[in-house]
């Protein structure tokens, strides 16, 4: 990757974990939002992070001082300050016509050397790279929640994405301690969110249905295949409406059933019940400090 700071552009969980491990593997990052409020939440969940990662001396890259860390990140409510950059990853709503907002705005501020990243789970590429001049310079970059914990990185390469920019993608992952694996084909939800997708609505089903309990089946996906979380808890640390609206919008790109929402998950958004960030999802996160595999509660 070329030397030079890189832009995040949304501070939410994905955003602010993105930031972190940018700061922690040496870059400086300009952290943007349009909201004084959430940066100061991304800090707050920033120095969280921190401190555990440097309690369980675990987390990728290695854990660095948090005080340096927290020092090479600039937050800011401008845009315009993301103009030097030599990179910029989006980490925003999954809503198309958001994005590319965005996208024609970073590509009338950045310089014509600068790559543009959308962090996005599941929405095409070229789609994005539609809304501006340079869709060679215009990729995938999906990063996996919790940022600082978890090894994958999906590089997507869109319609038109150079080889170039493609490897310095990779060397950009591999520069904040993450492995890649390419999506040379741009479809909607690209590898792991098409399938993680469909074993979570089944979840959602059997919840619904009263097969188990969220609690139970969570379990049974750790227990019985080895996952360190379990679908719903997974869920919850994204968000339920996040997840929401992945799964509409796989919906309407495929028309696959497998993707149409149960009306459970929609009930919880309506409710405001977005798992971790609101304090109750699939599971109940008001009581305590625990870990996102606690009684599930409806």
């Amino acid at each position: 990757m070329p030397a030079g700071p890189v832009a995040v552009v949304g501070a939410g969980t994905m955003g602010a974990g993105l930031a972190q491990v940018v700061a922690a593997a040496g870059r400086p990052v300009v952290l943007y939002s349009r909201t004084q409020e959430s940066l100061a939440r991304a800090r707050a969940t920033i120095e969280d992070s921190l401190r555990r990662l440097a309690r369980k001396g675990t987390g990728t890259p290695v854990p660095a001082d948090p005080a340096e860390v927290l020092a090479r990140i600039r937050p800011t409510t401008r845009l315009e300050h993301c103009a030097g950059a030599a990179l910029v990853v989006e980490s925003i709503a999954e809503d198309l016509a958001v994005k590319q907002e965005v996208f024609a705005r970073l590509d009338a501020l950045c310089t014509d050397a600068a790559l543009l990243a959308s962090n996005t789970s599941g929405i095409p590429i070229g789609a994005i790279a539609q809304a501006t001049t340079r869709p060679e310079r215009v990729v995938g970059t999906h990063f996996f929640s919790p940022v600082p914990m978890m090894r994958l990185c999906e590089i997507v390469r869109g319609p038109a994405t150079s080889d170039h920019v493609l490897a310095l993608a990779q060397a950009f992952a591999t520069e904040i301690g993450k492995e890649s694996v390419l999506v040379e084909r741009d479809t909607p939800g690209f590898i792991t969110t098409r399938l993680l997708t469909v074993l979570i609505l089944e979840a959602v089903r059997m919840v619904e249905d009263g097969t188990c309990s969220p609690a139970d089946l969570d379990r049974a996906c750790q227990l019985g295949f080895g996952h360190p979380m379990g679908p719903l808890a997974s869920v919850d640390l994204s968000g339920t409406d996040v997840f929401h609206d992945v799964a509409a919008a796989l919906h309407r790109a495929t028309g696959n059933p497998a993707f149409k929402a149960p009306a459970l998950l929609g009930e919880l958004v309506a409710a405001g019940h977005h798992g971790r960030k609101s304090g109750r999802g699939f599971h109940d996160y008001r009581a305590a400090d625990t870990g996102p595999t606690m009684t599930g509660a409806r």
